[in-house]
């Protein structure tokens, strides 16, 4: 059976959650499934600081610049993405300090020569 060009192709059926899951996550989550554990990644929690829980800095930046999304499960993706947003909103107040200081610090009095 042919389509003609002005009517759209049938959607996937198999698009959804699982295709937005990288291999990463769906063979972490069946594993923690078999083993019988809720699927957080409950030692990530122990291990130190979470990115939810990280203060904003260079730390956090630089946490965030290392993960590795694919390997994230849906929940410490969900945590990157709001670690991420304070780090964005923490840089913007930096820049909007340097901003206010540039354009209203008074020039420097030229010295008498």
């Amino acid at each position: 059976m042919q389509t003609s060009p002005d009517v759209p192709a049938a959607p996937d059926s198999r698009a959804g959650v699982m295709k937005a899951m990288s291999p990463g996550v769906v063979d972490y989550l069946f594993r923690q499934l078999v083993a019988g554990r809720p699927p957080e990644d409950e030692q990530w929690e122990r291990e130190g600081v979470t990115l939810s829980a990280q203060p904003v800095g260079a730390e956090l930046a630089r946490r965030i610049a290392e993960a590795d999304l694919d390997a994230l499960t849906p929940v410490e993706l969900f945590h990157y993405v709001r670690a991420a947003q304070r780090l964005e909103a923490w840089a913007g107040e930096l820049r909007e300090a340097a901003v206010r200081r540039y354009c209203g610090a008074p020039s420097a009095p030229d010295s008498a020569i």
